[in-house]
């Protein structure tokens, strides 16, 4: 098996507590754990806590885990407020679930990119002027955004979290989006 680093390696410290990393854009359906110092219980999704309950994964394995297919799509609307609705072009429709954390990334329009916010609503009205699941809502208050989004190149992308426990001591975790083959 080999494996091809997709994205940014990101790497924080485990200890006997829950500790979460920062948001990660899927690029890939698998990570890569690694843990240094000690094995550490592996929790993933939009905010998750590490139990003894989860995969565990010693420091004498490297830990490949599958995280689901990496969901991704271009933006073309974008309406602020204490929520935030977001447009797919028409005919493409959402590959996001109520639920999913998303992260979106704007071209040339950096105070309309947010990191890791939650899917409330998946808009799958189909009447005249429906919206055929092209529309989401997202939580994320955009009220103070200004400005006219029109951006070269607007993508929203499914991201997650990493939590670790280890089982005694302490050590280094190192986590990233890989391809397998």
């Amino acid at each position: 098996m080999s494996v091809k680093p997709v994205g940014v390696n990101t790497t924080f410290a485990s200890s006997t507590s829950s500790t979460q990393s920062v948001a990660i854009p899927l690029k890939t359906d698998s990570l890569r754990v690694v843990a240094e110092g000690a094995g550490v219980y592996v929790a993933i999704g939009a905010n998750p806590t590490a139990t003894v309950d989860n995969l565990y994964v010693p420091t004498t394995i490297i830990g490949m885990i599958g995280v689901g297919l990496p969901a991704a799509q271009r933006v073309v609307g974008y309406t602020t407020g204490s929520t935030t609705i977001l447009d797919f072009p028409e005919g493409t429709g959402s590959p996001f679930a109520v639920g999913d954390a998303v992260t979106l990334s704007v071209t040339g329009q950096a105070d309309f990119d947010f990191e890791h916010k939650i899917v409330t609503d998946v808009d799958a009205s189909s009447n005249v002027g429906g919206y055929f699941s092209t529309r989401i809502t997202v939580d994320h208050d955009s009220s103070g955004v200004s400005g006219t989004f029109n951006p070269t190149w607007a993508e929203l992308r499914k991201s997650v979290k990493v939590a670790v426990k280890t089982n005694a001591g302490t050590g280094t975790v190192f986590i990233q989006c890989v391809q397998v083959s």
